[in-house]
């Protein structure tokens, strides 16, 4: 008897089984290694030639395995690369401050003539002079507590460290309380010196480490110009509607990064009054939240913007049976400079897996439903490829979609970790006891829970492709990464870097690839789909209880009964609905045109999730489910539509958004009602 495969019936189990055997062994460090350094031996940002060359080599590379290949250019509203920075002290004394990684013989790409200083796309442009005031993490909570000390950055420049929300939000709050500069530096209590040797001696920030980074917080994600719809090309003779960027609230002020070497000449020449607690970082000096009156320094930014061509590379495997059902995977391969880490580790990964593929299509292996796996460019910039092809593929993705899995950063450590919609967490848990971890004898499901009974798989939040697939277009949606600490944005997320540090034997990008392999292929073989419905109400039930926590902090009435009942029932379904397709898959499967009705019904639960209004000041985010903090920008919010009334609204807010959720939660209930009713006749 074969091992039993959540969706799958017997005899399916045992084709999935052998080939499974055979995936298992085709990736490898070689391959992986080899695709790795043709990525990233140059620094390839958005809008670059180089950027062009490395996908048209992505191109090439799935090409080579088989895959039919596309190409979907979009023209999008960016900044010209790297544009013009200057940061300087000016009194006490004139001293220019450093804002570019050092050149070190123990790395010889640190040297690239093609490397630029550190910047910040979406800065405003602008030249000024001002004093100085330290913000903390830049958070709205700090803001409010300078507001409450009696501190003001109006007509100042703020100095903020980065971490603790998006870099973006820093630069939103500064300029609403009346600042006229943003200078955001990497503190070394947070990846530098207080974390160990740094590099090259070790893996830690140095002192001339410059995380770059997007600032983009216009409450939608892709191309600022045109949301909702796709970015053609303005050759391409598609209608398209751009809005005037004079009318969009990009950031109007100066802004820009520092490493701590450079930070520091700041801080230790700061006379004002002592932080509260808690705001001292890790530099060898008093932190101060003023730099008195003696003390004062210039930024100077300017940065054109301009429509750059952005081209997303697809690759396809076409299904044998359910061509038109689609398992969806990708990774952007833009990087900041040689994004070896971030983001072409998965890059990488994606092609080695295209590679595996591509053998077992041509020894017979080929799947069910088609696998798609995307390349997307301008994610640096703000999410920019790969929503503007969600965008112009949005009603086909509806329908057709039924999983999307992201790589970003896939591959750059030890330890195994993973987020998804709770319809995959089952999938995803399943999938890693297929796969040994390297130089062990246990597999990564064993070395990922750690002794518990089972692992933690989180929710997935903001900063990456998935985005648009999963809070705009509903599709349940996965990251997978084997990681740990990596220089992130900064010149030395490089190869250099990654041998010594991330992956000396090539080992964790093989064995992603695998657990990659697998879940895909189970996902596109199986009789009826295999989601973890049960993990919706269990989920939904810990995110109600995280929501009356909030609310007790906040001293704020909650009262959510209705849509704890809803959930109550919710879970009676799921459970009657997995005894019913194990029944079924036992001793009745479908045939395949039931299959299709059956899996076409699947696809469209997770939609229930979807509010066509979208939420409360950001109509693009349709998903009830889970956004992006709106205050933050990378945390999750789950059930965010309720959290923002708690956070923000009054209680009659809270009870609108409670039916709304009731509803959308009945509605998924029904549907579940409904398949298992199709399941037992």
């Amino acid at each position: 008897m074969p091992k039993a495969i959540t969706g799958f019936t017997n005899e399916r189990a045992a084709a999935q089984h052998k080939l499974e055997r055979q995936l298992l062994k085709l990736p490898s460090s070689k391959i992986f290694r080899t695709h790795l350094k043709n990525l990233t031996s140059e620094p390839h940002p958005f809008g670059s030639e180089t950027n062009v060359r490395v996908g048209e080599y992505i191109a090439q590379s799935m090409k080579k395995s088989g895959l039919h290949v596309e190409r979907f250019p979009y023209d999008v509203y960016v900044p010209e690369p790297g544009g013009e920075v200057y940061i300087a002290l000016v009194t006490p004394i004139r001293q220019p401050l450093n804002n570019q990684e050092y050149i070190l013989k123990e790395d010889p790409y640190s040297g690239h003539p093609d490397l630029t200083p550190g910047w910040n796309a979406y800065a405003g442009s602008g030249d000024v002079t001002a004093k100085i005031v330290y913000v903390n993490y830049g958070t709205r909570e700090d803001f409010d507590h300078l507001r409450k000390l009696g501190i003001s950055v109006k007509g100042k420049i703020v100095l903020a460290r980065f971490g603790g929300n998006f870099r973006g939000y820093k630069v939103k709050y500064a300029e609403q309380h009346g600042a006229i500069g943003v200078l955001m530096y990497s503190d070394p209590t947070d990846g530098g010196y207080a974390s160990g040797p740094v590099y090259p001696e070790g893996k830690q920030l140095n002192e001339s480490a410059v995380q770059r980074g997007s600032l983009l917080t216009l409450g939608y994600v892709g191309d600022p110009l045109t949301p909702f719809e796709p970015a053609y090309p303005e050759d391409s003779g598609k209608p398209v509607h751009r809005l005037n960027p004079e009318d969009l609230p990009f950031h109007g002020i100066p802004a820009a990064p520092l490493p701590y070497g450079s930070a520091i000449e700041i801080f230790k020449r700061m006379q004002g009054k002592g932080v509260p607690a808690g705001w001292q970082g890790g530099l060898p000096c008093a932190y101060r939240l003023t730099g008195g009156p003696d003390l004062t320094v210039r930024l100077r930014v300017n940065q054109p913007r301009k429509l750059t061509r952005a081209t997303n590379v697809i690759g396809t495997l076409k299904g044998t049976e359910f061509p038109d059902e689609w398992i969806l995977l990708g990774c952007h391969y833009d990087a900041w400079a040689f994004g070896t880490v971030d983001p072409n580790s998965g890059t990488a990964m994606l092609l080695s897996l295209a590679d595996t593929l591509g053998k077992l299509a041509k020894d017979g292996y080929r799947p069910r439903r088609s696998i798609k796996i995307g390349h997307w460019d301008a994610e640096e910039y703000g999410i920019i490829g790969s929503t503007e092809w969600v965008e112009q593929f949005r009603d086909e993705l509806t329908s057709k979609a039924v999983a999307y899995i992201n790589a970003d950063m896939a591959a750059g450590g030890p330890t195994f970790a993973a987020s998804a919609s709770p319809s995959l967490k089952g999938p995803i848990q399943e999938a890693t006891k297929s796969v040994a971890y390297p130089g062990s004898k246990t597999t990564v499901y064993d070395h990922w829970r750690k002794d518990a009974p089972a692992p933690t798989t989180g929710n997935l939040g903001g900063g990456s492709d998935h985005i648009a697939f999963y809070m705009h277009a509903g599709i349940p949606s996965a990251g997978m990464t084997m990681g740990g600490f990596s220089p992130y944005h900064t010149i030395y997320d490089n190869l250099a870097w990654y041998e010594r540090f991330a992956d000396p034997n090539y080992v964790y990008g093989p064995a992603i690839t695998r657990v990659n392999g697998i879940l895909a292929t189970r996902l596109a073989n199986a009789d009826l789909l295999p989601y973890d419905l049960p993990r919706y109400a269990t989920d939904l039930v810990t995110h109600i209880d995280g929501l009356k926590q909030r609310a007790r902090q906040l001293k704020k009435s909650l009262r959510v009964d209705a849509l704890e009942t809803a959930a109550a029932s919710l879970a009676e379904a799921a459970g009657e609905f997995e005894t019913a397709r194990n029944q079924c898959l036992e001793s009745n499967p479908p045939s395949k045109t039931q299959t299709k009705k059956l899996n076409a019904a699947l696809i469209a639960l997770e939609k229930a999730f979807l509010h066509p209004e979208g939420l409360q000041e950001r109509p693009w985010n349709r998903s009830l489910y889970t956004a992006e903090d709106p205050f933050s920008g990378y945390a999750s919010w789950m059930l965010p539509g309720l959290r923002y009334e708690l956070e923000t609204g009054t209680l009659k807010g809270l009870q609108t958004w409670q039916t709304i959720y009731v509803n959308a939660v009945e509605t998924l209930t029904q549907q579940i009602h409904e398949l298992t009713e199709k399941l037992h006749g």
